[in-house]
C-alpha cells in the first residue's frame, strides 16, 4: 500500500539556530515528528532515519511533503522533502517498525566516566553554536572544543534546558548536539556542516520516553579531502543505549592545528 501525505508547514525556532542556519539534528527531527504519526498514526516507533541536508535552513516557513512507498502491518518506509520559497532544502527518508521477538545484544555499553554532578557545565561561545543554549553541556571527559587535543572526540552529559521528555525526536537532535569531533583536534574553529546524517533508534524506546540527563559521544572515524565522517552515540542516564548515529561533513577550511593526518 503507497500512502501520501498533504503540506505540512513548520517554522524553525530561532533558539536552534548554528553557523549558517538551523542546527542540522534538530530540522531532522522536525522531520520525523512531521511525518510520524501521518504513516503510521503513531503505532510503530521509528527505526531508522536518513537526512540529506540541500541547502542551510532559514527562518522562513518550512514546508514537508512525502510518501510512504511500503506500509505494512509490521513497517513503513517513508520518503519526505522539505521546502522553503518553493526550493527544496533538505531530503530524506525515515523506517519505521514494530516490536517483534528477537535476540538482544548491547556492543555499546555506558562508557565508565564521572556522573553529571561530578562534571563541570561548559558554555559554548553563542556566536558559533546559539542553539547551545536550548542545552546544559557538561564534559564528561579532559577533551574539549577547541583545546588542540590529541584525537578527535568529545563526550558529554547533556539535557534540555526546557526539560522535555526523551522520546525520538529528541534522541535525534541529541546525536548532533556536540560539536564536530574534530575541534577536539583543533584550537580554532572553522564550519564543518553536514551533508548527511542516518540515526538509528533503539528498542529503548518501545518501552516509552525517558527524562533527565543524556551521555552523548561523537568522533571522527575518518576525515579528508575536504570531508568528515563522525559517528554518535547517545546513551540515557540509567544505562541505556537510546541512538546512534553517522554523518557526512563537509570540512569548510583548514588550519595548521586542524590537521586530522594520522
Amino acid at each position: 500500500m503507497t500512502a501520501t501525505t498533504t503540506d505540512t508547514e513548520i517554522r524553525v525556532d530561532p533558539g536552534w539556530w548554528s553557523w549558517e542556519g538551523a542546527h542540522g539534528g534538530h530540522v531532522a527531527a522536525l522531520a520525523l515528528t512531521a511525518v510520524r504519526d501521518r504513516f503510521t498514526g503513531g503505532t510503530h516507533p521509528v527505526r531508522t532515519l536518513t537526512t540529506h541536508y540541500l541547502a542551510p535552513v532559514d527562518d522562513s516557513p518550512l514546508h514537508f511533503s512525502g510518501a510512504a512507498p511500503a506500509v505494512g502491518r509490521r513497517t513503513a518506509t517513508c520518503v519526505f522533502t522539505g521546502h522553503q520559497k518553493g526550493v527544496p532544502v533538505i531530503h530524506g527518508s525515515a523506517l519505521f517498525g514494530a516490536r517483534r521477538p528477537g535476540p538482544s545484544c548491547d556492543g555499546s555499553p555506558l562508557p565508565r566516566v564521572p556522573g553529571p554532578q561530578d562534571c563541570r557545565p561548559l558554555d559554548l561561545p553563542v556566536e558559533l553554536s546559539p542553539f547551545a543554549r536550548q542545552l546544559e553541556i557538561r564534559p564528561a571527559t579532559g577533551d574539549l572544543p577547541l583545546a588542540g587535543g590529541d584525537k578527535a572526540e568529545l563526550m558529554a552529559w547533556v539535557r534540555f534546558q526546557d526539560g522535555r521528555v526523551l522520546d525520538a525526536p529528541a534522541a535525534v537532535t541529541l546525536t548532533d548536539v556536540l560539536p564536530p569531533a574534530l575541534y577536539a583536534r583543533w584550537r580554532t574553529p572553522c564550519p564543518v556542516p553536514t551533508a548527511e546524517l542516518t540515526v538509528h533508534l533503539t528498542d529503548a524506546f518501545d518501552d516509552g520516553v525517558h527524562e533527565g540527563w543524556t551521555l552523548v559521544r561523537i568522533r571522527t572515524e575518518q576525515a579528508g579531502g575536504g570531508w568528515a565522517v563522525d559517528d554518535s552515540a547517545v546513551w540515557s542516564a540509567d544505562g541505556r543505549l537510546l541512538a546512534l548515529a553517522r554523518q557526512a561533513r563537509v570540512v569548510r577550511a583548514q588550519t595548521a592545528a586542524g590537521s586530522v593526518n594520522s
